[in-house]
C-alpha cells in the first residue's frame, strides 16, 4: 500500500480574494508535492492551470506529477474516508499528503476538527499544520472587518502575505507587525519570495522528517515568538500597548497564553485543567498545543493538541527530543477572560498565584475560579 499512516494533513485557509488559487497552482507544480492529494471545496472557483490533466473521474483529476485533486463531497469526512479506500484499495498508487483548501469566509476549526475527531480519520491522518493566506492590499480592512480573518491568522502555523508587489512598502510592514501581535507563533512568509515553496508551507507538525525526530521548540512556535516580547507564563495581548492598533478592534479579543511548570505534573491535574477549560470556555479556545512531563511517567512526554472543545487523542513521545523536560502549553483564545487561563493552570500545578484557592477548594468548587 503506497504512503505511510498518518498520512500529513495541511490546511489551507484565507479569505475571499486572498490568492489561494495562485498559491495552489504553484505548489502543484513543485516537485516536493508529488503524490499529494489537493482537496478543493469547489473546482468551478478554482482554475487548475497546470500543463497537463490526465484524467478526471468521480470528482478526482488526476494530474499529470501524480497529484490528484478532488473536491468536498458530502462532508470533508466522506472525502478523506474515500482517500483513505482509494490507497487501501490500490485505486491510488500513493499518498504522501493531503492539502485541504478551505472557503474563504470559513472558520478553519471545523475542518481542523474533523481530522481530529473522527476515530477512523485520526488513525489515517495527522494534522500538519494551518497555513493561512493574507492579501497585503486588503489584508488590514479584511481583518478589521470581519473576525473571521483574525481567527483564520490566529490559528495559523504559516501566515503567506500575497501580492505583496501590488501594495506599498509601509503598508506590508504595518501589516506583518498587526499578524505577530495576532499570532506571536507563527511564521510570516512573502509568496513572492523564493523560499515560500512547499518545504517552507508545509512540514509543521511535531515530527520533523529532516532530523526524524520530534521538534517540540518549532511546533509550538517558539521560534517565532522568540524576540516578539515572548515572556513564558505572560499572556501577549495584541494591540492594547500600540496606540496605533486601537481602532484594530477585533485584534484585541484574540490572546495568545504561554503556561509553563518546570516540574512534573499528574495525569489526573492535567486531565481536570483541560477539561474544566474545555466545559467551561471551549468556544473560546482557537487552538491548543502542548507537550507534558507527567508524574506518572516522566521520560516519555505527553503531547496534546486541541481545537476549542475537540481535543486530539493525546500522544506519547518515545522520548524527550530536546532535553528540556517540564510542562509548556500554548493557547491560543478568543475573548476568553484575561488572568483565567494562568489562574487555573496555576491552581493545578500549585504553584502560587493571588487569590487563586488551593486545590481542594478548588475541585470541590472548581468553577470558582472562573467566577462562575
Amino acid at each position: 500500500m503506497g504512503g505511510s499512516f498518518p498520512i500529513p494533513v495541511s490546511v489551507l485557509t484565507g479569505f475571499l480574494g486572498a490568492g489561494k488559487t495562485t498559491l495552489l497552482n504553484r505548489l502543484l507544480k513543485d516537485p516536493a508535492l508529488a503524490d499529494t492529494a489537493v482537496i478543493i471545496n469547489e473546482f468551478g472557483e478554482v482554475a487548475i492551470d497546470h500543463l497537463l490533466v490526465e484524467q478526471a473521474s468521480d470528482g478526482i483529476i488526476q494530474l499529470s506529477d501524480g497529484c490528484l485533486c478532488c473536491t468536498v463531497r458530502g462532508d470533508l469526512v466522506d472525502t478523506l474516508a474515500d482517500l483513505v479506500d482509494r490507497l487501501q484499495t490500490g485505486r491510488i498508487a500513493k499518498l504522501a499528503r493531503v492539502v485541504v483548501e478551505t472557503t474563504g469566509l470559513a472558520d478553519p476549526a471545523p475542518v481542523l476538527q474533523s481530522i481530529m475527531a473522527h476515530p477512523a480519520l485520526v488513525q489515517a491522518f495527522r494534522l500538519d499544520g494551518v497555513v493561512t493566506l493574507v492579501d497585503a492590499v486588503n489584508g488590514e480592512a479584511t481583518l478589521d472587518a470581519h473576525v473571521e480573518a483574525v481567527k483564520q491568522a490566529a490559528v495559523a502555523d504559516r501566515v503567506v502575505l500575497a501580492k505583496t508587489d501590488l501594495a506599498d512598502a509601509a503598508e506590508v510592514e504595518a501589516l506583518r507587525t498587526r499578524l505577530k501581535q495576532i499570532n506571536p507563533g507563527a511564521v510570516v512568509l512573502d509568496v513572492n519570495e523564493a523560499g515560500t515553496g512547499a518545504a517552507a508551507l508545509f512540514n509543521c507538525g511535531l515530527y520533523d522528517p529532516e532530523t526524524k525526530s520530534a521538534d517540540v521548540r518549532r511546533w509550538l512556535g517558539e521560534e517565532a515568538a522568540h524576540g516578539h516580547d515572548n515572556h513564558h507564563g505572560h499572556d501577549h495581548h495584541d494591540g492594547d500597548h500600540d496606540h496605533r492598533h486601537h481602532e484594530h478592534r477585533h485584534d484585541a479579543r484574540v490572546r495568545t497564553h504561554s503556561l509553563v511548570h518546570d516540574g512534573p505534573v499528574s495525569f489526573s491535574a492535567i486531565e481536570m485543567f483541560l477539561d474544566l477549560l474545555r466545559s467551561t470556555h471551549g468556544e473560546k479556545l482557537l487552538r491548543m498545543k502542548g507537550v507534558i512531563e507527567l508524574a506518572e511517567d516522566p521520560s516519555r512526554p505527553l503531547v496534546i493538541h486541541g481545537v476549542q472543545k475537540i481535543l486530539h487523542p493525546p500522544a506519547r513521545l518515545p522520548a524527550w527530543p530536546d532535553g528540556q523536560r517540564g510542562t509548556r502549553l500554548v493557547l491560543i483564545t478568543l475573548d476568553m477572560p484575561q488572568d483565567y487561563i494562568q489562574r487555573l493552570f496555576a491552581a493545578f500545578t500549585n504553584k502560587p498565584s493571588v487569590d487563586t484557592p488551593d486545590r481542594a477548594a478548588l475541585e470541590a468548587n472548581p468553577l470558582a475560579i472562573a467566577g462562575l
